[in-house]
Formats: C-alpha cells, sequence, structure tokens
C-alpha cells in the first residue's frame, strides 16, 4: 500500500519547526509530507478566506492539515482546488502532530450510556420558588436526568406539593428524598416518581405511594434487613432498586463497595443506586478522577443511577463531570477498551501530554523572528518572551517583566497584555499544561475561550503581521 501524500501549512516561523517534527513521525506514520509555507509569520493567525488565494496544493495530495487555531469555513479552501481532497485542522501546537495522526479517524461514539444521573437540590425547603426552579433548569442543562429534592430532617414541608408541581410541570422528573410520610405522601400525589428511601421503617407505606422507591439496609454500614425489604416489594409490586449505601472515605469506603458487589451478584439485573455525593463531597480531593472509578465500579455492577449533589466548591461541576464520564465508562466497559483517548473534555487539570521545545527550536523561532511584536513561550520551567531583538527569560514573572521593560519600551496597554499572558504561562508550567500565546488553557469543559481579542490588533502585543 503506497504512502498518502499530506501537505502541511504553515508561516515562515514554523517551518523549520515542522519540518524537524515531520522527519521525526511521517516515514513511520505511513505518510509522505509536503509543506506549504504561507507569505504570513504565523499562519494560525489566517483566516482560510486569505489563505485560499495563496494556497496551491501540489498534483498528487489528497490531504491537507492546516494549523488547528485557523479560523474560517474549511470549505473555502477547497475553492480553485482538484476535488476530493481533505481539508482538515491539525493541533494548535505543531509538536502535537504525531499523535493527532495516531488517533482514530472516527472519534468515538459518546452518545450512549447506562446510568441516570438523580441531582439532588439540598435544603430544598428553604428555597423560594424562583430559586428551586432555576436550580432544577441549571442541573438538568449539566445533563441531570431527574432532580431529587432534599427534605429537611426533623422538619415537614408544607409546601411540597407545590414545589413537585411546578417542577413536573415543566416537564422535569422529579424524586423526593424524605422518611417524613406526610412529605412523601404529598410529594408522590404531586408526580414525584422516584422515592428515597424505604426499609422496614416506612416500607408498608410504599404500597399506597404508587411510585418506584429505592430500598436501604436498616443499619448504616451492614447489609441488615435489606434482603427483607426488597422481598416485601416484590411480593407488593413495588417498583425498586437498590442501594447499599456508599459509605465516605475513613468511614467504612471499601466495605461498602464490598456490598455493593455481594448485591449484584444476589440480585443479578436488579436495578441499584449509588449515592457518589458521600465520597465526593465529603472527600477535600478534585473530583472528575474519583467519579471515572465509581462510574466504572458502577457501570460492571449494574449500578443504574447516581445520585450527587454539588455543594462542596470542589465538586461545582460534579454533574457534568458525570454526564461526560458516564459515556466514557459505557464505551470503555461495554467494549473493553482502555478509557483514555475517549473525551479529553474531562481532562480539566493537566493536558494530556505537553509539548516539548528544545533550545535549538526557541534559538531558531527567535532567530526568524523580524517583526517587534512579542512572542511569548513556556517551556522546561521558564517563560520565554522574545521579538527581533530581545528575548528575556526567566521563572520569576516580576523579574522577567522588569528585565524586558529595561529593554523595551512597553506601553499599558502592552503591558497589561504581557502580564495577563505570562500569568497564563505560569499556571501552565505550574500544572503541568501545554502554554499557546493568546489562547486560553485547556481547562477540558471548563474552558473559557479567550478568542475575541485576536480581532483587536491594538490590544496586544503579540500580533503576527504578513
Amino acid at each position: 500500500m503506497g504512502r498518502q501524500r499530506v501537505l502541511f501549512v504553515t508561516g515562515k516561523l514554523a517551518e523549520k519547526a515542522l519540518r524537524r517534527v515531520l522527519d521525526g513521525f511521517a516515514h513511520d506514520g505511513g505518510i509522505e509530507p509536503e509543506i506549504a509555507v504561507l507569505p504570513i509569520s504565523v499562519a494560525a493567525l489566517a483566516h482560510t478566506r486569505w489563505m485560499a488565494p495563496r494556497l496551491k496544493v501540489p498534483e498528487g495530495v489528497g490531504r491537507v492539515v492546516i494549523p488547528g487555531m485557523c479560523s474560517g469555513d474549511l470549505e473555502e479552501l477547497a475553492s480553485g482546488q482538484l476535488p476530493g481532497i481533505q481539508f482538515e485542522r491539525g493541533p494548535n501546537d505543531l509538536l502535537d502532530l504525531p499523535g493527532h495522526f495516531k488517533r482514530p479517524k472516527v472519534p468515538p461514539d459518546l452518545s450512549r450510556h447506562s446510568i441516570e444521573i438523580i441531582a439532588e437540590i439540598n435544603h430544598a425547603p428553604r428555597l423560594s420558588r424562583e430559586n428551586l426552579v432555576a436550580q432544577a433548569r441549571e442541573l438538568l442543562s449539566a445533563g441531570a436526568d431527574r432532580i431529587d429534592l432534599g427534605c429537611d430532617p426533623g422538619v415537614s414541608w408544607n409546601g411540597v406539593g407545590d414545589a413537585v408541581r411546578a417542577l413536573v410541570g415543566l416537564g422535569i422528573p422529579v424524586s423526593i428524598d424524605s422518611f417524613d410520610p406526610g412529605e412523601v405522601r404529598e410529594a408522590t400525589r404531586a408526580g414525584a416518581t422516584l422515592v428515597l428511601s424505604v426499609n422496614c421503617q416506612n416500607r408498608e407505606q410504599s404500597i399506597d405511594w404508587g411510585a418506584e422507591v429505592v430500598a436501604i439496609p436498616d443499619r448504616p454500614g451492614t447489609l441488615e434487613g435489606l434482603a427483607e425489604t426488597v422481598d416485601f416489594l416484590e411480593r407488593n409490586g413495588v417498583k425498586h432498586r437498590i442501594d447499599p449505601i456508599l459509605e465516605p472515605v475513613g468511614h467504612g469506603f471499601g466495605a461498602s463497595l464490598l456490598r455493593y458487589a455481594e448485591m449484584a451478584r444476589c440480585y443479578p439485573g436488579k436495578p441499584m443506586m449509588m449515592g457518589t455525593g458521600n465520597v465526593t463531597e465529603l472527600a477535600e480531593v478534585d473530583s472528575a478522577g474519583v467519579h471515572l472509578t465509581l462510574l466504572a465500579l458502577a457501570r460492571e455492577w449494574g449500578v443504574t443511577s447516581v445520585l450527587t449533589t454539588q455543594v462542596a466548591n470542589w465538586c461545582r461541576g460534579a454533574v457534568k463531570e458525570i454526564d461526560h464520564l458516564r459515556r466514557v465508562v459505557e464505551l470503555a466497559v461495554g467494549e473493553r477498551r482502555l478509557a483514555k483517548y475517549l473525551d479529553p473534555a474531562v481532562l480539566l487539570l493537566r493536558d494530556r501530554r505537553v509539548a516539548r521545545r528544545t533550545e535549538r527550536d526557541l534559538s531558531e523561532l527567535q532567530a526568524a523572528i523580524t517583526d517587534s511584536n512579542f512572542r511569548i513561550v513556556a517551556e522546561d520551567g521558564e517563560i520565554h518572551v522574545m521579538n527581533h531583538r530581545t528575548w528575556v527569560r526567566g521563572s520569576d514573572p516580576f523579574a522577567l517583566m522588569r528585565d524586558l521593560a529595561s529593554r523595551e519600551k512597553l506601553d499599558a496597554q502592552h503591558a497589561l497584555y504581557l502580564g495577563y499572558e505570562i500569568s497564563k504561562a505560569v499556571t501552565a508550567l505550574t500544572l503541568g499544561k501545554n502554554y499557546t500565546q493568546d489562547r486560553a488553557l485547556d481547562w477540558g469543559f471548563l474552558t473559557r475561550p479567550e478568542d475575541t481579542h485576536r480581532d483587536r490588533p491594538d490590544e496586544r502585543g503579540g500580533v503576527v503581521s504578513s
């Protein structure tokens, strides 16, 4: 099978670095590379409309890769070219090209999942109707399938029926989290379709609710009475799911996991629920990795729903994390694939890999600059700021700015721009992330785009002109 001819589009500054990267992987990657150097310093700043009349695709090339940050419509590049040529955006950083070509051409199918997200609104009786509805809508937009109204133990909620009707009237599935028989009765009459929870204390009342219930043990930290409750519910035709109760770290966490495995063995195919918030809310640690582990176990054991909250600040994105990760574990477990290279949206603090530039790369970059605009690079613990006449570097941003100010005349706008970009570079070096000038750091689904200032050359000091 012949090698695929691929045209890589670049600007004048990156040509040497691109050739070096291609020399390192093109042969083993099965491609025959060609390079088109456009008359611009940095091709990533070019629009496809500008690029189209200047790009000449050699005969025999079937695939054209442009820098990932190029704006515009790829179809504009096909104008005037031979039919059948595939145009695509590569990665934002050319050092990521080897990984780009190793990835599957067809992205993983993350449309499927088998775990329902029940998002609890804590202390629901204390909220105004407007606040309750707003929180419910926010949780649904983040990926929740059902809203759980968390009641206050020891205090009856007189307005529970009206609150449930308000949500159900908006088409929102509702569950009620209460052991108060009056609250549960009013909630189910108003349209709540799931009750958390029942055991020996209230299982007989569940016959009259007309709703699905969650069966839990009689005594926390054990399975005591759970089998009896399940048997009672089955005999009386009450729809139910089982929750052996996940315990917090330091309070029987490991043993509670074993109870889930035991219930999966004793009741194969029976719906189960897991309260992940008992772990994530009560352990001061970033939650995404914890959610992956719990959801993987849940998927393997046949757990069909998880209950979560977003109270602690480190859990503020719990619902969206779970929504992404339930799809990842569905694919990984269902197809026996490793849970990597599936969904970068949940890689939040650190990037998949950090691009590395050698001292030679940096020297060539600085030597190729022909204007006074600043380029900023974060590499090997240092920040580099350079233009055609100056190159300052260092790990202390304040010392670096003092050094730069002693060599270059900086107005307030340039100083503000440089300070902002350097602070991003420091963050990237601290956490092990990639830094690309004029682009937001990649925080997965938490990323806040920073594209608007690229269209305002007068507000930044890093403009690269043709």
